[in-house]
């Protein structure tokens, strides 16, 4: 679905990703982990053509997309929906306008068919009855629902999760996670997933892709991924799971 091909990124004099290759595989959850300003943010910028590689190619669904102009970009970009850190929600419109904005602006949809679909888009990420709520009555958790439920709006085939479970306590982050693996039996459709968080890593991950010093260090399944012995894997991990 989603395939990166000796990919390079620099901004001045850092580079940020350097000969990045891997296909991330239809229909599976793939999460990359790695440091802060390891490159997770540009690899997934790289899919929705926000950000183009100096060298390389980056291709969805078979199409390459830096090198598409804009009319082919929005083309691909009906295929994604994208959750962002914060929910990234509008606090100027209700919950139910959140999430029909996208049908709103790429569909010509009638409004009762939106409020159907908003409806029934906040019941699957467990939000139902919400519509009528502004943002700022949500918490960070429920945030992230209604973020989900608008990025999934468009019925997409892709959809990209950045840092899903930042900034929640271990609770709500576990029920996020769980919202997630939900999701993905439901849609059946490709995950991407950027995560410091590897326990959660590990509950959710089909694939995992380990970023390091610009480097795509190990790419794979997530139990060929947890039974490595490569030793700079042994470390990361056991840094951020405490064991």
């Amino acid at each position: 679905m989603i395939e990166y091909k000796n990919v390079d990124k620099s901004f001045g004099d850092l580079r940020v990703l350097d000969h990045i290759s891997c296909a991330i595989p239809e229909g599976k959850i793939t999460v990359f982990v790695g440091p802060s300003g390891v490159g997770k943010s540009v690899l997934m910028k790289m899919i929705v053509g926000l950000e183009k590689p100096d060298a390389g190619s980056v291709w969805v669904d078979g199409d390459e997309v830096n090198r598409m102009d804009e009319r082919g970009l929005y083309r691909v970009r009906r295929k994604i929906g994208m959750l962002f850190q914060d929910g990234a929600l509008l606090d100027s419109m209700t919950v139910a306008e959140n999430v029909a904005f996208p049908l709103r602006q790429h569909t010509s949809k009638r409004e009762k068919e939106i409020a159907r679909i908003v409806s029934e888009k906040l019941a699957l990420v467990g939000m139902p009855g919400c519509e009528g709520k502004w943002p700022s009555e949500l918490s960070g958790g429920m945030r992230k629902r209604v973020g989900l439920a608008r990025a999934i709006a468009l019925e997409p085939e892709i959809v990209l999760f950045d840092e899903p479970t930042s900034g929640l306590d271990p609770l709500m982050a576990d029920a996020i996670d769980d919202l997630i693996l939900e999701m993905q039996r439901k849609l059946r459709c490709t995950f991407v997933v950027n995560s410091h968080d590897i326990p959660g890593t590990f509950r959710i991950a089909d694939l995992i892709g380990v970023l390091y010093d610009s480097r795509l260090v190990a790419y794979g399944e997530r139990e060929e991924i947890q039974r490595s012995r490569d030793q700079l894997l042994i470390r990361f991990f056991s840094r951020h799971t405490g064991r």
